[in-house]
């Protein structure tokens, strides 16, 4: 199946299992409304992973009706090319919600867009780009 078929589970649980825990430590750049992390433990300075996260609050707008508010979370690998460069490759994971939606409907987003990264209808465009 692929992107033409997609089909998501609405009301999913979701849940990373196996694999090594990366930990992350504020390395004290700042980010306003958010934070930038590093994995300490990548030994060169150059190929450290990091993650950045921002957080736009809602705002009032002149007609009285409220923004959406915008939450981003980035996630950058840098490699060593065999130029000797480096190349950052980069998933970043954004959601804009209203104020009014729900906490349930706002957290069933975020199991949504697991799946859109996860599901198998999306591993050939993610591996391929292939839209079929």
């Amino acid at each position: 199946m692929g992107l033409k078929t997609l089909s998501l589970l609405t009301g999913a649980s979701i849940s990373a299992t196996g694999g090594t825990a990366m930990a992350f430590t504020d390395d004290g750049v700042t980010i306003q409304n958010g934070v930038h992390l590093i994995v300490p433990a990548t030994a060169d300075y150059r190929l450290r992973e990091s993650a950045t996260a921002k957080f736009r609050p809602p705002v009032l707008q002149s007609d009285g009706s409220y923004a959406r508010d915008k939450k981003s979370i980035s996630f950058n690998v840098p490699i060593l090319l065999a130029s000797g460069k480096i190349a950052n490759n980069v998933i970043r994971v954004e959601r804009e919600v209203h104020p009014e939606l729900s906490a349930a409907a706002a957290a069933n987003l975020n199991k949504i867009a697991a799946q859109l990264l996860t599901d198998a209808d999306t591993d050939n465009f993610w591996g391929a780009g292939s839209v079929s």
